[in-house]
């Protein structure tokens, strides 16, 4: 993708990731300072930490599909206006790439903060200086099973050879939107039947939460 803003300046790839972490600070502030609160007057509580989580997952599908929908656009430039497909580049803007990161880095807006608020709310008290390690534990493992997915995809079909330009990235965005929708209806079905073990903290949260 071009990477160039103006004639002169040229974002380095690896800094392209900085537009999620700058969505992510963005909204932490904006969903602490006036999302809960506006929720909070027209419900009259704050939103529990399982639907924090919900709210995440949703975004993080729709990050998968907006991924797939731009990558198949930057394929269609590519074999349309690009001569020489040896080279993994496309005349596409890389600012392309702004919407899902963004989508991605909102996500994590709601779901990080929304995860550990249910750990530190549901673990016993003994447990309750993990809650934060349990988040990076699951990262971590995200990133492994993640690897794994590649793996597989890519042992079992063409779609992600060595040159993006000759494979088909897309459909493993639309693969990963799949999987993500089921994995939302899974954490549906999960949540519903799900009880709060620690409801009088729950309460005590919502009322520090609107006077404090």
């Amino acid at each position: 993708m071009d990477r160039h803003l103006g004639q002169h300046l040229k974002i380095p790839a690896g800094s392209i990731l900085v537009i999620e972490i700058v969505a992510c600070a963005i909204f932490l502030t904006l969903i602490d300072r006036f999302l809960w609160l506006t929720w909070q007057n027209l419900t009259g509580k704050s939103p529990s930490p399982l639907q924090r989580i919900g709210v995440g997952h949703v975004l993080n599908v729709l990050a998968m599909a907006v991924s797939a929908l731009v990558e198949s656009k930057r394929l269609k430039m590519v074999h349309h206006h690009d001569r020489d497909q040896s080279q993994p580049s496309s005349s596409m803007l890389a600012l392309w790439l702004v919407p899902q990161l963004s989508l991605v880095g909102i996500g994590e807006a709601f779901h990080y903060p929304g995860q550990v608020s249910l750990y530190y709310q549901e673990f016993p008290a003994s447990l309750r200086s993990t809650a934060t390690a349990m988040v990076a534990l699951i990262i971590g493992i995200a990133f492994y099973l993640g690897t794994a997915i590649i793996d597989f995809v890519r042992r079992v079909t063409s779609w992600l050879p060595n040159n993006i330009n000759n494979g088909r990235l897309d459909n493993v965005y639309w693969m990963l939107t799949v999987v993500g929708v089921l994995n939302f209806g899974y954490y549906l079905a999960c949540s519903r039947s799900y009880k709060y073990q620690n409801v009088e903290k729950q309460v005590d949260a919502d009322t520090n939460y609107s006077y404090g």
